[in-house]
């Protein structure tokens, strides 16, 4: 299947600082980029940098970045879900995972989030997959945010939706490891129903197993 990857750029002025909001973003755009310190939900910055490159890398990879100054304060990524993963099962080339979205605690409040993940979905790039996200309430920063757990599943599912993301069923052990946690899906315009019915047989696996 064809990966649409057509570069969009926003600007973006929060506290007279200049943000640009950019991808997707080639590896070498990376490779001259540093780290906002700040950016260690998944691991240490300079480590997500080296995975933000790799994944830029990868055919079905995108990397969206706000930069400021040479410095990335803010990210998501989306890819293929990682082999040993229930998601893969199903071996679909139409089945992308957005798997991060992190900004630099300074620059929250900026919208920063919401641009970077509707500049993913921007002039149809992403019509032809169904695109999925688990979101894991280990993974969310609810010190930093001062919120908890049930409110911060809100603002992520509000985000979520800027991009008609929808939640969806699952019987998925993880997500179904805490009321918190869920899954969201955007099946984009131009999928086929063939691929709709595997994502239902990978998300319903207890049901299919007798």
């Amino acid at each position: 299947m064809e990966h649409r990857k057509i570069p969009i750029l926003h600007t973006l002025v929060h506290a007279g600082r200049s943000i640009t909001v950019s991808g997707p973003t080639s590896p070498k755009e990376l490779e001259g980029l540093e780290m906002h310190p700040d950016l260690d939900a998944f691991r240490k910055p300079r480590e997500q940098l080296e995975a933000l490159i790799e994944i830029a890398s990868l055919p079905e990879g995108r990397i969206i970045a706000a930069v400021e100054s040479q410095t990335i304060v803010g990210y998501v990524t989306f890819h293929y879900p990682d082999e040993m993963e229930l998601w893969s099962q199903g071996g679909m080339k139409d089945l992308i995972e957005l798997g991060a979205v992190e900004v630099a605690n300074e620059y929250r409040g900026a919208g920063l989030g919401k641009l970077l993940i509707t500049t993913a979905f921007e002039q149809e790039q992403l019509e032809n997959c169904i695109v999925f996200t688990t979101e894991y309430y280990w993974h969310w920063d609810l010190k930093g945010s001062g919120l908890d757990v049930w409110a911060y599943r809100r603002m992520m599912e509000k985000l979520m939706k800027t991009v008609d993301m929808v939640w969806y069923a699952t019987d998925d052990p993880e997500i179904c490891s805490h009321p918190a946690n869920c899954l969201m899906v955007r099946i984009g315009r131009e999928v086929p129903m063939s691929s709709q019915e595997t994502f239902d047989r990978v998300r319903f696996r207890q049901r299919f197993m007798y």
